[in-house]
């Protein structure tokens, strides 16, 4: 039957060549549409292709039911398996430590300018990272291995294969997976003494200041200006901190957005969106993959700093780093009293 020998052909060309195995789902499917079309135009008549080709109408269509069904299997198992992670309690009494993680978390607690009284503080603390994507990576990351307690993530995106090169908390076989879900099950199972929230959806106004208002730190690492200012009105609301970076090509920035504490608000620095073309996105203009991991570490430094109260803030600062160049710079940001989010009118 030469039209089971083309699709095993394909499927052990696409083996051999590492074609991701959607692409090889994608060949097969339309082969098989190919095959099952000819035997329906010639379904009363014999024809030479329909004769290559081998079997019957009944058979292509059974084996077609047949690949939905384990295809569907799959998907159901996947969302399964993802929703069933579930965090790994710590046996230690709320607000002590195991000596398990005394002895995981010893590196820190032998830093004078965090101790274990800061230790303490990243136990407790409930830190919002929006975006797992290039920023998120390796902010998620580093903040559960650093022991922070409470961790939400909040993204609307599966995880494809572009993402690879860069969004380092994902794996090939989480293709297709909910980025949160992904992102949940790595950092677990870095650290299963913290607890994950993943939230499987996009920001959105009407939730923004209710879901800011249960954490104590936000993390913007999303890839939108309409989502970062989204963001930033609810922690202007809800009076937290707005940690916020941004990447393009290679460079990136951060900065401690907090006019709570006499910072600015994120819309102080930057009051409207550039115009379109002016700042694209990864995805249009291109980004190095290491440097989300460069930005998002200093996020993650400069988060476990905000909480342990350790070394300087990152108010009023616009860090800018350059990795085409090898060059770091500051500038500083001031709140402006006439800032439509955050000003003396509001």
């Amino acid at each position: 039957m030469l039209g089971l020998v083309l699709m095993a052909g394909v499927v052990g060309l696409g083996l051999l060549m590492k074609v991701p195995a959607r692409l090889i789902a994608v060949m097969l499917g339309i082969l098989w549409l190919g095959f099952t079309g000819v035997h329906l135009l010639f379904f009363a008549a014999p024809h030479p292709v329909k004769d290559a080709i081998g079997g019957s109408l009944p058979g292509w269509l059974g084996l077609g039911a047949v690949a939905v069904l384990v295809l569907a299997y799959r998907a159901l198992l996947a969302r399964l398996r993802a929703r069933a992670v579930e965090p790994v309690q710590a046996t230690s009494k709320p607000g002590s430590f195991s000596e398990a993680e005394l002895d995981r978390y010893a590196r820190h607690i032998m830093l004078r300018e965090i101790g274990g009284p800061g230790q303490k503080k990243l136990k407790a603390a409930r830190v919002l990272v929006v975006g797992a994507g290039g920023l998120g990576s390796p902010v998620l990351l580093y903040l559960a291995a650093a022991g922070v307690g409470t961790i939400g993530v909040v993204d609307d995106d599966v995880v494809s294969n572009s993402n690879l090169q860069r969004q380092v908390i994902h794996r090939d076989a989480d293709i297709g997976m909910p980025k949160v879900f992904s992102a949940q099950a790595a950092m677990l199972a870095l650290n299963p003494f913290i607890t994950v929230h993943p939230y499987n959806r996009r920001l959105q106004a009407e939730d923004a200041a209710a879901l800011v208002a249960d954490y104590d730190l936000v993390l913007d690492g999303t890839d939108n200006f309409d989502t970062r200012y989204l963001l930033n009105a609810g922690c202007v609301a809800a009076g937290k901190p707005l940690l916020s970076g941004a990447i393009a090509q290679w460079e990136g920035q951060l900065s401690l957005y907090d006019p709570a504490r006499g910072a600015p608000c994120y819309a102080c620095v930057f009051p409207q969106a550039p115009a379109a073309g002016l700042a694209p996105s990864c995805a249009e203009a291109g980004v190095v993959g290491a440097l989300p991991g460069v930005i998002g570490a200093m996020m993650a430094a400069e988060a476990i700093k905000e909480i342990t109260g350790a070394g300087a803030s990152a108010r009023g600062r616009l860090m800018i780093y350059d990795a085409l160049w090898g060059e770091s710079r500051q500038i500083a940001v001031r709140r402006r009293p006439d800032c439509a989010v955050c000003g003396g009118a509001h």
